[in-house]
């Protein structure tokens, strides 16, 4: 008997119980529409993000502060540290709770600059703006440097130019378009905008800074506005007004820009270096990996539902088949009498279930799907109509390739045991079958 004979075999065995072998469809189709539904909502976030993870920086974007000086890795500790006059150190939220950070300076610039695979060095400033106008009323806004080229997703324009020799340039985001005053995102561009920002007397002045480029909006930055470093430059002169020389040149980071085509093992060395000289490195990729790892232990949860579904599932095709070796005794007998191997015995049982974890897989992800669709299109009306591109499910075709192939496999285990008992029927014993 050839394969395709087998195949056509097992399938209409599968129908002699229709009723058992529907049920246990069932109960594979559940299981599978639920973890696909669960790897879709992970994989549609993972997607967004990916594309949105250089609202955080670019790739070549190393973010480097000092070590953190207690010792605990950010953990809180009740044991009092050494006091160290060299270092200034400053209370961190990224340290955990009641945590410190030791600020850098000049120094530290220098060092780092000795570093070879690293083209540029700058301070991380923190700047904090009072306002930003176009015409009519003033809005509250944060900002940030741009230190590198990012590929932001704009909804018009471009990102500030990075260069030392641009001119002051902001990009805003779409939600600031119409309170600014602007008819569109279009109309935006090139115009001027003022940012107010008040220094340690207390004098309150204002930068002006052209607008070339709107920024879609994002899980990552919704009301964030990033400046070129010329904009930088002038707004943190006129916060730093009335502080100490020693006050301004102190900053809870440095950004260097890596060489381009740096390997994998090239960027870990340089993060060794660093750490042998007590910094700690991070790049992008790193600071977004904390939340992907979230993303999947929510995915792996609700992933274990659809597995204890599946092998509840997989019990039933146990089931289904033992029943079914049970009926067809005679027929195996005369199987064997008629010259079928216990090996061809084996591979028409084992098809058979191949067959219901196929059918039963293939529409759990169908139904997941087109549940998928019909959620996404309702949400993208909804709830995240404000976030462009962002699709609550997507199913990759390999990771759902993946899910069908896996649930065959747990189908062919399951029915391993039916179908070696059939393989072993002695064929008189059989034949003889009441």
């Amino acid at each position: 008997m050839k394969f395709f004979d087998l195949l056509s075999t097992a399938s209409s065995n599968m129908l002699r119980n229709k009723v058992r072998t529907i049920l246990t469809i069932v109960a594979i189709f559940i299981g599978t529409m639920t973890l696909s539904l669960t790897n879709g909502v992970g994989a549609g976030i993972k997607s967004y993000l990916t594309r949105q993870v250089t609202n955080l920086g670019a790739d070549n974007m190393l973010v480097i502060q000092h070590a953190d000086p207690s010792g605990t890795n950010g953990q809180p500790t009740t044991d009092p540290k050494k006091y160290d006059p060299t270092q200034k150190v400053i209370a961190s939220q990224d340290r955990g709770p009641g945590g410190r950070q030791v600020v850098m300076g000049q120094k530290d610039i220098e060092a780092i600059k000795l570093e070879p695979n690293v083209l540029s060095v700058q301070a991380f400033r923190t700047i904090s703006p009072d306002y930003i106008v176009a015409s009519g009323d003033k809005y509250q806004v944060s900002v940030s440097q741009q230190f590198s080229t990012l590929n932001l997703d704009m909804v018009g324009g471009r990102s500030v130019d990075v260069s030392s020799l641009a001119p002051a340039e902001v990009t805003i985001p779409v939600s600031f378009v119409s309170p600014l005053g602007f008819t569109d995102s279009n109309a935006a561009l090139g115009k001027i905008v003022r940012i107010g920002v008040t220094n340690a007397l207390g004098v309150q002045s204002e930068v002006t800074a052209t607008v070339v480029g709107v920024q879609q909006k994002s899980l990552l930055g919704a009301t964030v506005s990033y400046v070129n470093t010329a904009l930088a430059n002038k707004l943190y002169d006129l916060q730093s007004k009335g502080l100490t020389i020693a006050s301004q040149n102190q900053f809870p980071y440095i950004v260097a820009i890596m060489k381009d085509g740096l390997t994998e093992a090239q960027v870990t060395s340089l993060k060794n270096d660093l750490k042998s000289k007590g910094y700690d490195g991070s790049t992008t990729k790193d600071r977004v990996n904390t939340i992907f790892t979230v993303i999947s232990a929510i995915t792996t949860v609700f992933n274990v539902f659809g597995a204890i579904t599946l092998v509840a599932a997989s019990f039933g095709i146990v089931n289904t088949l033992l029943m079914s070796v049970q009926e067809r005794t005679r027929e195996i007998g005369l199987m064997k009498a008629l010259g079928m191997s216990p090996r061809k015995i084996f591979t028409l049982f084992s098809v058979e279930a191949v067959l219901i974890g196929f059918w039963g897989s293939l529409l759990g992800v169908i139904v997941a799907a087109v549940f998928g669709n019909i959620i996404n299109s309702i949400a993208a009306k909804g709830f995240l109509k404000d976030f462009s591109g962002l699709q609550l499910l997507v199913f990759p075709p390999m990771s759902v390739l993946s899910i069908v192939l896996g649930i065959m496999l747990i189908a062919f285990l399951a029915g391993t045991l039916p179908a070696f008992r059939a393989s072993r029927k002695n064929p008189i014993e059989a034949l003889r079958y009441e």
